[in-house]
């Protein structure tokens, strides 16, 4: 069968309904029996205190609350509607996406990734200043036509219906949308799940991406015990970071690399449970920007197909040659380090290597100046 390659107009429209039944689901939550006192520590690695046994109570109550009663979601809807979007089938999959493109012609075009459990609402606050970089105190010269999809089984591309979405055939289908576009040569950037994506992006279309930006490349030690001989100390110290992270906050994507519908029936059940789910990762971010997507992935119930994105790619068959596309890196003082060692392993032609020292794994939320900053100076050394 032919493939429908119209590319339509979408707006979010959410019927008020839907609105006032998760209203209604909220006011009747039930809570979690109890709560254990937290521990009276700092700081160590990626667990906040009193945040060692998961999402407390204490966080989630007064979030739960605001939701029902104080937020916005017709606010956060005009915003996403505020930008020209919208769908086209690629590879049998409705592919939901923002297009905007810059008042410079000469701009250059650039598709952005979003992470796990982030959405399109992830880079809203980097619109403006790439896409209309003389309005925004910049130089034209770095302005970008921008392309922000929604991940295929995320949000507003809504529920994958085949197996097999890993992080490869989401890469070819991006290639495929900048392509329908009419873009012949475009960068690519990405964020957590966005920075598996991208890369892989200039690996199937290398003769199109000019280069990728992430801000996070995920090479690890294969197991050798030769990789880790001759360690910095500076690298024991991401290396320890890396295994505290794993060791204490990968729960949710051993679940779902493994056996993702095991909770996704909760999730598409309860509200609160997909706002749980949501903050264990984005916690950090503030109050409107957690609920936002806790509030897009219940309206799209969309929980279990992001979550499978997990396990296509957990039993992918993952290439073995390193990319050769130009490779960028912007790397955040809370957010976990790669080793360049590793780094090295899988991709050729690292150009950029910034490590700063703030920012987060959300650094469109917490640090927007300084990857704004990294995005432009890497591609501007392309141009």
């Amino acid at each position: 069968m032919t493939e429908n390659t119209e590319i339509k107009p979408f707006r979010v429209d959410v019927p008020q309904a839907d609105l006032d039944d998760l209203a209604d689901r909220l006011a009747r939550t039930r809570w979690a029996c109890n709560e254990l006192p937290a521990e009276d520590r700092p700081q160590e690695g990626p667990v906040l205190p009193g945040w060692e046994y998961g999402v407390p109570l204490s966080y989630l109550k007064p979030l739960v609350e605001y939701w029902r009663t104080g937020y916005d979601w017709r606010k956060w809807e005009a915003r996403l509607n505020a930008h020209p979007q919208f769908t086209t089938e690629i590879d049998g999959q409705n592919i939901h996406f923002l297009h905007v493109r810059s008042p410079e012609p000469d701009a250059t075009p650039l598709i952005l990734t979003h992470g796990w459990p982030n959405s399109v609402v992830e880079y809203l606050d980097l619109i403006g200043p790439l896409t209309d970089p003389r309005a925004h105190g910049g130089d034209p010269a770095d302005a970008f036509h921008v392309v922000i999809p929604s991940i295929p089984g995320f949000a507003f591309s809504g529920p994958t219906t085949e197996r097999g979405w890993h992080q490869y055939r989401m890469a070819r289908a991006w290639a495929e949308l900048m392509r329908r576009l009419g873009y012949e040569r475009y960068g690519a950037h990405g964020n957590d799940g966005g920075s598996m994506i991208s890369p892989e992006v200039g690996r199937c279309d290398p003769e199109h991406v000019i280069g990728v930006h992430v801000t996070q490349i995920f090479s690890f030690p294969s197991g050798d015990p030769a990789e880790l001989e001759g360690l910095t100390e500076k690298e024991t110290e991401h290396l320890k970071f890396l295994q505290s992270f794993n060791s204490e906050m990968s729960a949710f994507a051993q679940l779902q690399g493994t056996k993702p519908q095991n909770v996704t029936h909760a999730l598409s059940d309860s509200p609160v449970g997909q706002l749980a789910w949501t903050a264990q990762l984005l916690g950090a971010a503030d109050d409107d920007h957690v609920l936002t997507n806790a509030t897009i992935y219940w309206l799209t119930n969309t929980a279990a197909s992001s979550a499978r994105f997990y396990y296509e790619d957990h039993h992918a068959e993952h290439p073995k040659e390193p990319t050769t596309v130009p490779i960028g890196l912007a790397s955040f003082a809370h957010d976990f380090r790669p080793l360049r060692r590793f780094a090295e392993r899988d991709h050729r032609n690292i150009v950029s290597w910034h490590e700063y020292d703030r920012g987060g794994h959300w650094a469109t939320q917490d640090a927007p100046d300084l990857l704004l900053g990294d995005i432009r100076a890497f591609f501007g050394s392309l141009r």
